[in-house]
């Protein structure tokens, strides 16, 4: 079979499991009356990282902490900038401003804990534990 068929079969597949996704989310924060940001924020979230959550922690104990990092950082850019920007330009969407300036303050926040790390030259279990506390906190 052809790469570029895999590729093809591959991009089909994960466009209707989104679609899956999307749905079942809307769907599950109707059910619960929660909104659909709240799912967005916690289920699709850690749903979608998972993939770079396995990638990340095979890439540090295969002793490749740079393609752990990368995988990280890369993923965060195409999120904001690629996809954000992209599903703007192909549908217009409003932004509930309350809750984009607490999320909004919690990804700068995140932002900046990351650069601080990063110029100690190491991501350490301090670190890792500390990242972890402020999810929980977060959630």
């Amino acid at each position: 079979m052809s790469d570029w068929l895999i590729i093809a079969a591959g991009l089909a597949i994960l466009t209707a499991g989104a679609d899956v996704l999307i749905r079942g989310a809307s769907a599950l924060a109707r059910r619960c009356g929660v909104s659909e940001l709240l799912i967005g924020l916690t289920l699709v979230g850690f749903g979608t990282s998972t993939p770079e959550l396995v990638s990340s922690i095979q890439a540090a104990l295969s002793g490749s902490p740079g393609v752990a990092l990368g995988n990280v950082i890369g993923s965060n850019i195409a999120n904001i900038l690629l996809i954000l920007g992209l599903s703007a330009a192909i549908a217009p969407f409003a932004v509930d401003q309350k809750a984009f300036n607490r999320d909004g303050a919690v990804v700068l926040g995140a932002t900046v804990a990351v650069i601080a790390v990063s110029m100690t030259g190491e991501f350490n279990r301090i670190a890792g534990v500390g990242f972890l506390a402020a999810i929980s906190a977060y959630l």
